[in-house]
């Protein structure tokens, strides 16, 4: 059977993620930690050529145990601290409120050039200049224009795992800067390859790209839902 590269890559990050969640006791103790081999069975159904939607749910599992750890089971889980602990911090939150996907993760027709051609985020409209937020503890690697994403930054959060933030109308944050979950790193534009105002976000993992909706703490099926047409407030970074 063929080898689903993107479904096995997307199951490897979650598997190095959660193998850098246990290494503190306090995960180790935890009801959370029944299900670690999770990430780790997906990654053997996608070498077996079992279908993406079974690994999907496979990550929905783990991905609420997640959202536990960060209600209380483990309130540290995505604080500095443990980054420096663990080396990995998971990207789960929705980097703009009130915001709608206007356009989802994958093939589609590119909104500029035309054709169809592969999207490697996901676009989350919004109006000008609202906040845009750090979804995980991480490092500034990049806060400039780039190309086709216009105003744009990039965190890097530890063990081959980077968010990217396209189409900024303001940049916030600075090459280097330690960022928190949550804190502001810029506000949504339409600058770079785009027809409208709207965030592209990304999730890479060792450079390749995974969707983003599986981290987003339950957001991503809410996001699903609102993708049920098209929508003008779209980009295309890519080539």
């Amino acid at each position: 059977m063929l080898f689903n590269i993107k479904t096995f890559k997307t199951a490897f990050s979650a598997a190095l993620a959660v193998v850098a969640f246990t290494s503190t006791p306090a995960f180790a103790n935890s009801a959370a930690s029944a299900d670690i081999a999770a990430p780790l069975r997906a990654a053997e159904a996608a070498k077996a050529g079992i279908s993406a939607d079974r690994g999907d749910e496979e990550f929905r599992r783990l991905f609420a145990s997640w959202q536990q750890l960060d209600n209380g089971i483990l309130p540290s889980a995505n604080s500095a601290s443990t980054a420096r602990r663990t080396g990995v911090s998971i990207p789960s939150l929705v980097p703009v409120s009130a915001s709608r996907l206007s356009s989802g993760y994958g093939m589609r027709n590119h909104p500029v050039l035309g054709g169809r051609r592969g999207h490697k985020g996901i676009d989350l409209a919004a109006p000008t200049g609202t906040p845009i937020r750090a979804t995980a503890d991480g490092v500034v690697e990049m806060a400039d224009w780039f190309g086709g994403y216009g105003l744009y930054v990039q965190l890097d959060h530890g063990a081959a795992m980077e968010t990217r933030y396209g189409h900024m109308s303001r940049i916030a944050v600075a090459q280097g800067q330690q960022v928190r979950k949550g804190d502001v790193i810029g506000y949504v534009g339409s600058t770079g390859r785009s027809t409208g105002p709207h965030l592209h976000y990304e999730v890479r993992v060792s450079g390749e790209a995974v969707n983003p909706l599986p981290y987003m703490q339950g957001k991503g099926a809410d996001l699903y839902a609102a993708n049920d047409h098209a929508h003008d407030d779209v980009g295309g970074p890519e080539d």
